[in-house]
């Protein structure tokens, strides 16, 4: 069964003008007809469509689920946006696929991409979240100068991918301790400047590496990510 993102379906019990036309208009439900909706905060809703209004559709709520997210950490991403603005927009839809719970675009001084459009990063979030049958929505943060997010951090574990051998750097899986927050810093295509690895480090990060393969930004974004729920299975 195809699902909904309502955020508001609690309070307003309908669909948004988005969701209300596909599922008129392109699905062609009908009142009566049954349908699944979340709210991207760990709720999914099972109703019924009780009209057939395109721009706001009408529901009755017949049960709600909690459906919490798979890992109990929170796994925060900072990663500084690519040149090619498509190969971010695949990195947020297979974080979002694989789980995690704040996106943060960073700006870097050797950054190529200086603005995102967030927007479009979080109508990607939401396909995805709705795609791989969750109910939680990660958090896409605007971009941010480096500096203020890694103030933000709270995770008490956090990492830095770093190509450089300049400082040294452990392997990022066993560096890892089940079961508490973590935070993954990935930086720009010409990597940190050594002020920002300073920067990093003072504010907690560790640098880390994934292992002898060179990887892409969006790569090592994706596989740092994939490594801490690896390792929290694995306990």
């Amino acid at each position: 069964m195809i699902r909904f993102y309502a955020p508001e379906i609690q309070t307003t019990l309908t669909l948004p003008e988005a969701d209300s036309g596909h599922a008129v208009r392109v699905l062609r439900l009908r009142a009566g007809d049954e349908l699944q909706a979340v709210d991207g905060r760990g709720n999914l809703f099972r109703c019924r469509l009780l009209d057939e209004n395109h721009r706001h559709a009408a529901v009755e709520i017949l049960e709600m689920t909690p459906l919490p997210p798979v890992w109990d950490y929170q796994l925060t991403v900072l990663v500084a946006p690519t040149k090619n603005m498509d190969r971010m927009e695949w990195l947020v839809e297979k974080l979002t696929e694989i789980g995690i719970n704040r996106f943060v675009p960073v700006r870097c001084a050797r950054s190529e991409r200086k603005e995102v459009k967030v927007e479009r990063l979080r109508k990607i979030a939401v396909s995805a979240m709705k795609q791989s049958l969750k109910a939680t929505l990660p958090a896409i943060d605007e971009m941010t100068p480096l500096k203020t997010a890694l103030a933000s951090v709270t995770a008490a574990q956090r990492f830095m991918g770093y190509c450089s051998d300049a400082v040294e750097r452990r392997l990022l899986a066993p560096s890892l301790r089940p079961g508490s927050d973590v935070a993954i810093l990935i930086g720009p295509e010409g990597d940190f400047s050594p002020e920002e690895v300073a920067l990093a480090i003072d504010a907690g990060f560790v640098p880390v590496t994934m292992g002898d393969n060179r990887l892409r930004t969006e790569t090592a974004a994706l596989v740092a990510a994939d490594t801490v729920h690896i390792i929290n299975q694995l306990t």
